[in-house]
């Protein structure tokens, strides 16, 4: 897999990145409303589903049979559609990029096993490789993986435990919404799922709605090695990453559609000698700190970019919740939206 490209999706194709953000706000919830964000969503959906469901994704069809009592999940954010939707899973993977919970989780995934009242989760340790053993000790009905880079070898050992739902196309280009409506169809609650990706996206309107100044900059999520500035990658809306920006009304700059050889890749690899091609890039979201930024703002072809010249870039520290909520979840986005937000914000004011 393309590691640099992939980071820092998994921990496992992490790198070292110093970044500069706030750690979220979970900690500052009450208990009771906590308990009132992840409650079980009561509708008559469950009752009217039909069975056998026949899931379509990139390595064929999946068939359950019956309601999925037991759910699994593997891969990144896919337990947080089952929680939303107020069902405790019965395993999922750790945590693994940014700010993690001592039950290694992310900060809104703990807080929604505990409004559920799960304090002690099953919690898969597959930072090199699934836990077959572990996923298989838990009994799953059904393993949700909707947002994952499994292989087709990984798909099928995991199928010899459980039927397991997959990416439908490519691997990690899922976006949040599919992959709640994915997830929560192999759940048997599909309305339930479509109706809750309604209430964020009405979320998402009403915040977007408080800054209208963010409206129409264009803005691109970028990585950029701190040692070696000779190519740097910018995520296409393929990625999430990419892809959230233009929730948030942050037009995608055109300069990288056209280096971009086609719409199914999720990321293109820039010479920093065709920087000055990327005149459109108002505003950047970077995996970094100030010393990153005051490096590329020195160099003679990086500080070609507006966004760059003019300091306009969102500096995310790898140790932070806003991190890993960069690459949404159904939970992760009203738990982090306000940092994000913000953070473009401030970055917006740097425009010249």
């Amino acid at each position: 897999m393309r590691m640099k490209k992939l980071l820092p999706i998994i921990l496992g194709m992490t790198m070292s990145i110093m970044l500069m953000t706030g750690c979220g706000n979970s900690s500052n919830q009450s208990e009771e409303s906590t308990q009132d964000k992840y409650k079980a969503v009561e509708t008559e959906a469950d009752n009217t589903t039909e069975y056998p469901i026949t899931m379509k994704h990139a390595f064929g069809e999946t068939i359950i049979e019956s309601k999925p009592e037991r759910i699994a999940t593997v891969g990144w954010g896919n337990q947080d559609t089952p929680l939303a939707l107020g069902v405790v899973p019965v395993g999922v993977s750790a945590a693994n990029y940014g700010k993690v919970t001592e039950n290694k989780l992310h900060l809104w995934t703990s807080d929604a096993f505990t409004a559920l009242g799960e304090k002690n989760p099953v919690v898969f340790d597959d930072l090199d490789g699934f836990d077959y053993e572990g996923i298989s000790d838990t009994n799953p009905d059904v393993i949700l993986a909707s947002y994952s880079g499994m292989t087709k070898e990984e798909y099928e050992m995991l199928s010899e435990i459980a039927p397991v739902v997959p990416y439908t196309n490519q691997p990690w280009q899922t976006t949040w919404r599919d992959q709640t409506i994915v997830n929560a169809t192999a759940m048997g609650m599909k309305e339930e799922g479509e109706a809750k990706v309604a209430e964020v996206e009405e979320l998402i309107k009403q915040k977007t709605a408080e800054h209208p100044e963010l409206a129409g900059t264009n803005t691109a999520f970028c990585w950029i090695s701190p040692d070696d500035f000779s190519t740097f990658y910018v995520y296409l809306p393929a990625d999430p990453r990419a892809a959230f920006l233009t929730d948030l009304g942050l037009p995608f700059p055109e300069s990288v559609k056209k280096m971009a050889s086609s719409d199914s890749e999720f990321s293109i690899t820039v010479s920093r000698e065709n920087a000055d091609q990327l005149s459109d890039i108002d505003m950047m979201v970077v995996y970094g700190d100030e010393s990153l930024l005051s490096a590329l703002q020195k160099d003679k072809l990086m500080s070609q970019i507006p966004a760059i010249k003019n300091g306009a870039v969102v500096l995310l520290d790898s140790t932070s919740a806003l991190a890993a909520a960069t690459t949404p979840s159904i939970l992760s986005i009203p738990d982090q939206i306000d940092d994000y937000l913000a953070l473009l914000v401030e970055a917006h004011g740097k425009i010249k």
